[in-house]
C-alpha cells in the first residue's frame, strides 16, 4: 500500500543551506532547459518530445548522475500527463517552467530512493546524494552526503520501501520540505482501528467544505468562505495578466506560479482537513462515513458559481479520495451515497417545497430554523441509520493557513436567524 510522510527539513548550518538551494536551482535549470527543448520539438512538426539532448556532463557534477536522471523522468511524465489529458480535451497548457534567473527560479529537485536515507528519532536527519563538484566546493568528502535536521513525526517510521523524494522550498511556510512516498505492508497499514460501531454523514458544500453528523451526537462545520473568496482573488489575477499578454502566449511565469500558489493552498487546507476530520471521527468511535453525491447536488442546484466552487476550487473528486485514503488509515470505511434534496428538506416536518435557504440559514413555515448544512447532515445520516441522541452544540473550525482552529462562535456558526425564539442550531 503506498502512503506519503511529510516533514521539514533544516540545514544544520549556513553553509549548507547554501548548498542546499544551491541543488535546488540547479535542479531548476535542468527542469527548465529539458523543458524548453520538449516545447521547441512540440512546436515543430517533424520535432520528436522525447528525443533530447543528455545533461548529465552538464548537470552530473552539481547535481549527481541520478538526481539528473530523476529530474529527467519527472518531466517525461509531466509531458505524458499533457498528451493524456490533452487526448481527453482537458488539458490546461504544456508544462509550465520551474521560474527563470530574472524573477527567481522555484527551488525544487527529486531524489532516487537510491540516493536519500532518512534516519528516524530523537534526533531525526536526511542525508541526500550531491554531485562531486558541489563536495569539492563545500568541503565534503568524497562519499559523504549532505546531512540535513527532520522536524515533524512522520505516521510511516516502518516500511517496505521508499520512492522518490520530493524536496523543495516551500515559499509560503518558509522552509524546506520534504515529500517521502513509502509502500507500506497490509499488516501496518493503519494507524488504529475504530473504537466503536458509530457512523457519520457528510454534506460537502458550497460555502463549508465539510459539514458533518455523527451517531454520537456530534456536529463539525469546516467554514469555506474565506477560503473560497481567496481562491477567486488569484483566479481574478490570473485572468487579468491573461489579459496583458501578447496575441499568440497563454501564459507567463507569473501566471504559473500563481496557478501552482492557488492550487497548493488549496491542496493543503483540503489534505489538513482530511486528517483533522478522520482523527476527530476517530476518537468518536466512527467506523463508517457516508458522503452525500456531488451528482444530485449539480442536479438540482447548478449553477455558474456553485459549478465553480464544486469543480475548481473543492475538487470534490480528489477530496473524497484524500478522505477515503486517511480514514483506511483508521480502519473507517467512506461510502458514497444519494443525498438528494437533504438541504431542502425540514427535519421537522419533511417538507422540501416550503422550506427557504438564507445564506447558512434553513427555515420552515412549520416553525423550524437552523443551520442549513449541518441540517442537510443529519438528514442524511437519519436516511442511513437510526439517530437517537441529542445533537450537541457544533464545532465550527476555521482555516488559519497551516491548521483548522475552533472558532469561538462554535455554537452558533454563521447563523442569521430570523426567529428571536430558536436557541440551538439544527433543532
Amino acid at each position: 500500500m503506498k502512503r506519503t510522510n511529510t516533514f521539514d527539513v533544516v540545514p544544520q548550518s549556513d553553509a549548507d543551506e547554501e548548498l542546499l538551494r544551491c541543488l535546488l536551482d540547479a535542479s531548476a535549470a535542468l527542469w527548465n532547459e529539458i523543458n524548453y527543448e520538449r516545447c521547441e520539438h512540440y512546436a515543430d512538426l517533424d520535432g520528436d518530445v522525447w528525443d533530447i539532448s543528455e545533461y548529465r556532463g552538464r548537470y552530473g557534477g552539481t547535481l549527481g548522475a541520478s538526481t539528473v536522471q530523476q529530474i529527467e523522468r519527472k518531466n517525461r511524465e509531466a509531458w505524458r500527463s499533457f498528451f493524456a489529458l490533452k487526448k481527453k480535451g482537458e488539458a490546461n497548457g504544456k508544462p509550465g517552467y520551474w521560474g527563470n534567473v530574472k524573477d527567481g527560479r522555484e527551488l525544487r529537485t527529486y531524489i532516487r530512493n537510491t540516493s536519500y536515507s532518512v534516519e528516524w528519532g530523537e534526533y531525526s536527519r536526511l542525508e541526500i546524494l550531491v554531485g562531486q563538484d558541489l563536495k569539492d566546493e563545500y568541503g565534503l568528502g568524497y562519499r559523504e552526503r549532505l546531512r540535513l535536521e527532520v522536524r515533524g513525526e512522520p505516521n510511516w517510521k516502518e516500511y517496505d520501501k521508499q520512492g522518490r523524494l520530493e524536496l523543495f522550498w516551500d515559499e509560503h511556510a518558509q522552509t524546506f520540505r520534504a515529500f517521502q512516498p513509502v509502500t507500506i505492508s497490509e499488516d501496518t497499514s493503519r494507524l488504529a482501528s475504530p473504537l466503536a460501531d458509530e457512523t457519520a454523514a457528510l454534506d460537502i458544500g458550497a460555502n463549508n467544505l465539510v459539514a458533518c453528523t455523527t451517531t454520537t451526537g456530534t456536529q463539525l462545520l469546516y467554514e469555506g468562505r474565506d477560503l473560497f473568496e481567496r481562491f477567486r482573488e488569484t483566479t481574478r489575477e490570473i485572468a487579468r495578466l491573461q489579459s496583458l499578454l501578447d496575441d499568440g502566449r497563454y501564459s507567463s511565469h507569473r501566471i504559473r506560479s500563481l496557478y501552482r500558489r492557488r492550487t497548493r493552498r488549496r491542496d493543503h487546507a483540503q489534505d489538513t482537513l482530511a486528517r483533522d476530520l478522520i482523527e476527530r471521527l476517530h476518537a468518536e468511535g466512527v467506523s463508517t462515513v457516508y458522503v452525500g453525491s456531488l451528482t444530485d447536488v449539480l442536479d438540482t442546484h447548478w449553477s455558474v458559481r456553485a459549478n465553480e466552487k464544486t469543480h475548481n476550487f473543492w475538487a470534490f473528486h480528489a477530496l473524497i479520495k484524500r478522505l477515503a485514503c486517511t480514514a483506511e488509515e483508521y480502519g473507517i470505511s467512506v461510502e458514497v451515497r444519494s443525498e438528494a434534496w437533504t438541504s431542502q428538506e425540514c427535519p421537522q416536518c419533511g417538507s422540501t417545497d416550503r422550506t427557504t435557504r438564507h445564506r447558512d440559514t434553513l427555515t420552515c413555515p412549520c416553525g423550524f430554523e437552523g443551520h442549513a448544512d449541518l441540517t442537510a447532515s443529519e438528514t442524511f445520516l437519519r436516511r442511513q441509520t437510526t439517530v437517537t441522541r441529542p445533537m450537541a452544540r457544533p464545532v465550527c473550525l476555521k482555516w488559519d493557513d497551516h491548521d483548522w482552529l475552533e472558532s469561538p462562535r462554535s455554537h452558533r456558526p454563521n447563523e442569521e436567524h430570523t426567529n428571536p425564539q430558536v436557541a440551538s442550531v439544527g433543532r
